[in-house]
């Protein structure tokens, strides 16, 4: 596979609309041509025979299924509340704002 040139690079950046400097344009060829050749060395190993994958390992779902159990009350949520108003929980005013 050959080397992806700096025009090359200076075209994707235009369709990607980047302003890129001469030297960034330089830069990113050479970049961008380590990149391609190291999915090129993939692409050589990879075969038909192997099914694709998204994890090395297989993965379980280690949930429990959901239960619905009774929750607290309004009364209980706020028994351990340091200050409540209005059935809920007081807070300190962080933002300044007037009353």
């Amino acid at each position: 596979m050959s080397a992806i040139t700096r025009d090359e690079v200076a075209h994707l950046a235009r369709l990607s609309r980047l302003a890129l400097q001469e030297d960034e344009l330089d830069q990113l060829a050479a970049q961008l041509d380590v990149i391609i050749s190291a999915v090129a060395k993939v692409q050589e190993v990879a075969t038909g025979d192997i099914p694709p994958t998204s994890h090395a390992l297989p993965l379980t779902n280690v949930y429990r299924p959901d239960e619905v159990h009774q929750g607290l009350s309004p009364e209980e949520a706020l028994a351990g509340a340091p200050a409540v108003e209005d059935q809920r929980f007081r807070v300190p005013q962080i933002l300044g704002e007037e009353e």
